[in-house]
């Protein structure tokens, strides 16, 4: 498969990745009695309201980025910094129900496989398409788990910390993401999210063989 095949096939996995994230992100918020997501239009599933042109970029050619932060109003949590930390643990939590749901997928293929012997050309690319999918979404996670503001491990890394020692933290947050930007560019961040992203997959990847092989 060629390169530009490739990235194209990326393109729809990004932007179910970015926009499911970014969608459960203003779901929770507003579930916890927050009405900033949805007054910014942020409660939709169309990736044009959630679409960030670099992190997007950075999503397909590089397997992690972001997108446009969704607006929140900690003022209208009951506790602020977990409200704080449940909202921002909701968009990696959707992008790993998405990679479990995709792995389902794949290994039900396989296992058809084995005991038919039948692999035909579409399924091939069917499990292709959700093998990549699944790895997609887990880098999206992971990359967003890391505790470097504005990603989501900041807000969840808040629950551990005092009050001032958390808003120094998000002081930082409009040059760290230049430093975000360049350690991207530069691959820094490659060994971490690989490491995370087989780890998890690998565990993914035992349970749903456990949950199809007690079914089919």
């Amino acid at each position: 498969m060629s390169y530009i095949v490739q990235r194209l096939i990326m393109i729809p996995i990004v932007l179910i990745a970015l926009t499911f994230h970014e969608f459960c992100h203003g779901l929770v918020s507003s579930k916890l009695g927050d009405p900033t997501p949805r007054l910014t239009g942020r409660l939709t599933l169309n990736p044009l309201a959630h679409l960030d042109p670099i992190g997007t970029l950075l999503m397909i050619f590089t397997g992690f980025g972001w997108a446009k932060p969704v607006q929140i109003n900690p003022g209208y949590y009951k506790k602020p910094k977990w409200g704080m930390a449940l909202t921002a643990l909701a968009g990696p939590i959707s992008n790993f129900v998405l990679a479990f749901a995709a792995m389902l997928v794949y290994t039900i293929i396989h296992i058809i496989n084995l005991k038919t012997g039948v692999f035909a050309g579409a399924m091939y690319q069917i499990s292709y398409f959700v093998l990549l999918f699944a790895q997609v979404n887990l880098c999206f996670m992971v990359f967003n788990l890391i505790p470097i503001p504005p990603l989501d491990g900041s807000r969840v890394l808040g629950l551990f910390l005092s009050t001032s020692a958390y808003f120094k933290l998000q002081r930082f947050e409009r040059y760290s993401m230049i430093l975000i930007i360049v350690l991207s560019f530069l691959n820094v961040f490659s060994v971490v999210i690989g490491t995370g992203v087989n780890f998890v997959l690998d565990g993914i990847i035992n349970v749903c063989n456990l949950i199809v092989q007690a079914v089919i």
